[in-house]
């Protein structure tokens, strides 16, 4: 045991890294459907704070350990999920070459990256952007990454949230370690 959290608390927050890859492969670059990320993210979160302790076999104790092997797992989860999002977004914004369906008017006129990036938002919505005082790359694209920025803070948010409530789960509906049974309470019946 650790000082602050239990040794299956880490295990659970390794656990925890590769449930964030599987979800952010899944649903962000395979099937991009970005409002399932946001769907899993609490999920997980109270899934790990809940495997944390019971990784951690906390059947007894003080509830301050619970409370901290769920919510060390869940800012691990959490920031997994926040780094692997943002590396996405990071991909897809140097990677924007325009790109469109002929259906959506043909491809962007642009410079790949950034500029095809604001291309295509200005697209959609000029009169938005033009209104939120957004009238170049520059802009834009402070603009973007602050977005994205204050979307992972959520994101660490929400799954700490979910992770809390897992170890209040766990801590709930713990079973305490009863007396072990002797050897002739073990042996067959016949």
């Amino acid at each position: 045991m650790t000082r602050f959290v239990d040794r299956g608390a880490i295990v659970a927050a390794y656990v925890g890294i590769g449930m964030a890859l599987v979800i952010a492969v899944s649903f962000l670059l395979v099937i991009p459907i970005e409002p399932a990320y946001w769907l899993l993210a609490p999920l997980s979160g109270l899934l790990i704070g809940y495997y944390a302790d019971a990784r951690a076999d906390r059947r007894a104790g003080p509830w301050l350990r619970i409370i901290g092997n769920g919510l060390f797992a869940g800012i691990v989860t959490g920031l997994s999920l926040a780094i692997l999002l943002l590396g996405v977004k990071a991909l897809f914004f140097a990677a924007d070459n325009g790109f469109r369906d002929p259906g959506l008017g043909g491809p962007l006129t642009c410079q790949p990256g950034a500029g095809c990036v604001f291309a295509r938002y200005e697209a959609q919505d000029a009169a938005g952007l033009t209104s939120a005082g957004i009238t170049d790359v520059g802009s834009f694209s402070a603009f973007y990454w602050g977005q994205q920025f204050q979307t992972a803070g959520t994101l660490i948010a929400v799954t700490l949230a979910g992770s809390a409530g897992g170890a209040l789960a766990f801590g709930f509906t713990r079973v305490s370690k009863g007396p072990r049974p002797t050897s002739a309470e073990q042996a067959p019946r016949g």
